[in-house]
């Protein structure tokens, strides 16, 4: 399970919600210092298995090891300095302000009360996400695409080693998601793992260094010489005409139907 340059390497995972099968023998593996984006269609399970990953949801069958250690046995605290959660939905807040809130996310270093590296290590995750001027506002009074930020800026005082990100762009107006997808093609470069749940092909295949598919119980990488942005290849994932329209080296994805109609025109 150590391999080199391997964050993540999952092993023969089964996982179901009493009798519905999420995931059933799926392997793969993630690469370190990478911008993997998780992708397939709604209830695919992808949210499922970023939960998992946190270890936030346990498993009996498979093996998933983080940086070669079987996750486990690992402790709750190794766990916190490890991973950095994303959740989808954030649970509604006394009135903390949003300096309050980001500082939360220091409870593994703090004892008692927090110390002024703490407070410097809050403000400069504040700054990486650009809401320094929303510091002394009430969490709960902000929008839903504030608080979406300063979820992530929480999840940045954090200092893990990977973030885990379930739908990051959520709430975000395009401006804000280019901002945050800008953000973490830089932490990768900072030597951050960076694993994301996306719902949106077109935002992945644009940021995203490596993409992995979750289909019908399993994780998937399309095969060689195949690229992630084949229109044939994501029919089978999403079970839609689609296709494929060449940009930057790369692609970008239009529902087939209507690029026909224009077509026709």
């Amino acid at each position: 399970m150590g391999e080199l340059n391997t964050a993540i390497s999952i092993q023969n995972l089964s996982f179901s919600y009493e009798k519905n099968t999420v995931l059933l023998n799926a392997n793969a593996t993630i690469e370190a210092e990478k911008l993997t984006v998780i992708l397939g269609k709604n209830g695919s399970g992808k949210s499922t298995l970023l939960r998992i990953i946190a270890g936030l949801l346990p498993y009996k069958q498979g093996l998933i090891g983080i940086s070669g250690k079987e996750l486990k046995i690992m402790s709750l605290s190794e766990r916190a300095k490890t991973f950095g959660f994303l959740s989808q939905k954030h649970k509604a807040v006394f009135p903390f302000t949003v300096e309050q809130v980001v500082l939360t996310g220091r409870a593994g270093y703090i004892n008692f009360v927090p110390k002024k590296s703490d407070v410097e290590v809050a403000e400069t995750a504040m700054n990486k996400v650009n809401i320094m001027h929303l510091k002394d506002r009430i969490y709960t009074e902000l929008s839903g695409g504030e608080q979406q930020l300063v979820m992530m800026a929480r999840v940045l005082a954090q200092e893990p080693k990977m973030l885990l990100l379930d739908e990051p762009t959520t709430h975000l107006d395009f401006c804000n998601q280019i901002k945050l997808l800008t953000l973490l093609k830089e932490l990768t470069m900072q030597k951050l793992t960076v694993i994301a749940v996306l719902h949106d092909p077109n935002i992945a295949f644009l940021y995203g260094d490596d993409f992995l598919f979750v289909k019908n119980g399993t994780l998937e990488r399309p095969a060689e010489p195949i690229k992630p942005w084949s229109a044939e290849y994501l029919k089978t994932v999403y079970e839609h005409e689609l296709q494929s329209v060449p940009y930057a080296g790369r692609a970008l994805i239009v529902p087939g139907i209507i690029q026909k109609k224009q077509n026709d025109r």
